[in-house]
């Protein structure tokens, strides 16, 4: 299965926004992240709709909306009809997550579904067979730049069991502290769609950054 690097605006420069997003493009990105909080469910505000609006006009890349909100049934259309090419919601926040999933995927968009740290694999058992990726959050959701929680290793392992357990192609996704010194354990516990912020648009040379990224993930990454 390909491994996929997915820069977060959350960390772009956003006043050189069009120039951050070429860069990253040309230097091998492949998705682009956009980290969505409403100052509800998470304690912070960043994007609104018109930011997909914004980078469809930039880039062909498909643009992957991480949705930290409350009441995504009402949000998820907004972003939708803008151009997302993949939307992920929360299980915390989704009264009726089957229903969610769905209907994004009746978008013709890739359907993902996060965790929070502290949140069960349990909690998405019984949705797992209709995503085509969960995101696992391996910070506390809401800023920029936090370190990595060391237990959300053990949590990628049994979700990559889980995964092939099921004969699943589900994609694992892992938001929060990648960096070039916890990509490598990220990698070898299962991930295969990295999503890095600060790493990347904090470095000197996106290029040498997400080909150095993009060979860790491929020489560790194991299938259990």
């Amino acid at each position: 299965m390909m491994k996929l690097i997915a820069p977060s605006i959350l960390s772009a420069n956003l006043i050189i926004l069009e120039q951050e997003i070429k860069a990253v493009e040309a230097a091998g990105a492949d998705w682009i992240h956009i980290d969505v909080m409403d100052g509800h469910f998470v304690p912070n505000m960043t994007y609104g709709p018109v930011i997909v609006n914004v980078l469809r006009k930039l880039t062909q890349l498909p643009l992957d909306v991480h949705l930290m909100v409350d009441n995504p049934d009402v949000i998820v259309p907004l972003f939708v009809a803008e151009g997302a090419d993949c939307i992920s919601v929360h299980i915390e926040a989704c009264t009726h997550a089957h229903r969610m999933l769905q209907w994004i995927k009746d978008q013709k968009c890739q359907a993902g579904i996060a965790l929070n740290p502290a949140t069960p694999l349990s909690s998405i058992e019984w949705v797992i067979e209709m995503v085509d990726y969960v995101v696992v959050m391996s910070v506390n959701p809401g800023f920029a730049g936090q370190h990595f929680i060391p237990n959300t290793l053990e949590k990628i392992r049994l979700l990559r069991k889980m995964i092939l357990d099921k004969g699943l192609s589900t994609r694992i996704q892992v938001d929060g502290g990648v960096n070039p010194k916890t990509i490598q354990s990220v990698a070898q516990a299962g991930a295969d769609i990295m999503v890095a912020g600060s790493a990347i648009f904090g470095s000197s040379n996106y290029a040498e950054t997400i080909h150095s990224f993009r060979k860790l993930m491929r020489d560790n990454y194991e299938t259990i």
